[in-house]
């Protein structure tokens, strides 16, 4: 039996250290997904937490199918694009950057990056992003996205192609 199916099977039957099992499990990955998407830790954090909270909210009708990570990040995935609704800027104030414990020394050139990365970022649609952010900073295979954007392979390698060579001609264009 998979470990999800178990997980979910004790969670719905109200099992507290099933839920925490779960949550540990899957936490840091969507917390990572959603930084690099809103480039806040604290709405990173926030965003995670209503993830999770959407899940389990849901959970009595949720049908097990094998691919609850790709379930997380689908709700993960809508929260942040809701987040892009309201919000459209970064932490670049000293005291909220400071809240991300960068060494004081090295805080103008974290500043630059992350707003390099994120108007690099934000110039490629928002499918692009996605497959980006999917490949290079979560990690996850080709065929791990296709699974959670509910797209074929084919698209998903197209898609992270045109991404690269949108940041290649960005990053061009800012050197």
């Amino acid at each position: 039996m998979d470990a999800d199916f178990l997980l979910i099977m004790k969670m719905k039957q109200g099992n507290d250290e099933a839920f925490e099992k779960f949550v540990h499990k899957y936490y840091g990955e969507i917390l990572k997904y959603c930084h690099y998407r809103c480039f806040d830790m604290e709405y990173a954090e926030d965003l995670t937490q209503e993830t999770f909270l959407r899940f389990f909210s849901n959970l009595s009708d949720y049908r097990y199918k094998g691919k609850t990570k790709n379930f997380l990040y689908t709700i993960a995935g809508n929260l942040c694009k809701n987040f892009y609704k309201k919000k459209k800027d970064i932490p670049t104030e000293r005291a909220e950057l400071e809240k991300q414990s960068v060494p004081s020394t090295d805080l103008l050139d974290f500043v630059l990056d992350r707003i390099m990365i994120e108007t690099a970022l934000k110039s490629l649609s928002e499918e692009l992003q996605e497959v980006l952010i999917l490949f290079y900073f979560q990690q996850l295979k080709i065929s791990e996205i296709a699974g959670i954007l509910n797209i074929g392979v084919p698209l998903v390698k197209y898609r992270l192609k045109q991404a690269k060579k949108h940041m290649e001609q960005f990053i061009g264009k800012s050197s």
